[in-house]
């Protein structure tokens, strides 16, 4: 199983940490913030108090076992590209550092980076998103062109097989996923639907494709 460090404990990084640790992962967690590491110690496999800006404080907690870093520290931008930049001289194989402005993430991925997330950007994605298009439960942005969503069906498919509505020709778009209730009222998914499946009143659809057929598709939700 993998190892991460997640440096940073504030409320992207806190959860990120516990999330981790909840699926049974190790998971090392840095601040220098005493308070905040003493707040998840009793949670991840490690919690040490250090300034994660010096590279032998990171050698001495064993920092070259890890094989993904996440740097979560957003507001002192100075800090987390000087941490992005020695984790990369470290060795660590998968860099993945939170960003708070478009430049921002520009030099943490010239420093090292290797995925950059914005995570106060994304979630007001979101929140737009679901109020805009109330059936719309999850929207996920694959790319500036493609999406993930996942969408009530709209009334017009119900009793229509997935061949019927024929979705790649209609709309350009694919059906990954269907979720449907359960014998006991809860969510059962099927990730491999047969062309023949029909259409239920209670289904939600993985959708992916462009975000223009996307946006065409919305209109009849």
């Amino acid at each position: 199983m993998r190892q991460f460090v997640v440096v940073g404990l504030g409320r992207f990084g806190s959860s990120v940490a516990e999330t981790l640790s909840s699926k049974g992962c190790q998971v090392l967690a840095i601040d220098i913030n005493e308070e905040k590491v003493q707040g998840l110690s009793e949670v991840v496999a490690q919690a040490v108090c250090i300034d994660a800006t010096d590279e032998k404080a990171l050698k001495a907690v064993g920092i070259r076992s890890i094989d993904v870093a996440i740097v979560s520290i957003g507001g002192n931008i100075e800090s987390s590209v000087l941490i992005t930049l020695v984790l990369k001289e470290l060795g660590i194989k998968e860099i993945i550092a939170k960003a708070v402005t478009k430049d921002h993430g520009k030099v943490l991925e010239r420093v090292g980076a290797d995925r950059v997330v914005f995570p106060e950007r994304d979630m007001g994605t979101r929140i737009a998103n679901a109020l805009t298009s109330p059936k719309v439960s999850e929207h996920i942005d694959l790319s500036s062109e493609c999406s993930i969503i996942e969408i009530k069906a709209p009334q017009e498919f119900i009793g229509r097989s997935l061949k019927q509505l024929n979705l790649r020709v209609e709309y350009g778009l694919n059906i990954v996923a269907i979720k449907s209730k359960d014998i006991k009222g809860g969510e059962a998914v099927n990730p491999t639907p047969e062309a023949d499946y029909k259409i239920r009143p209670q289904d939600k659809l993985m959708i992916v494709g462009p975000n223009k057929n996307i946006e065409k598709l919305k209109k009849k939700a």
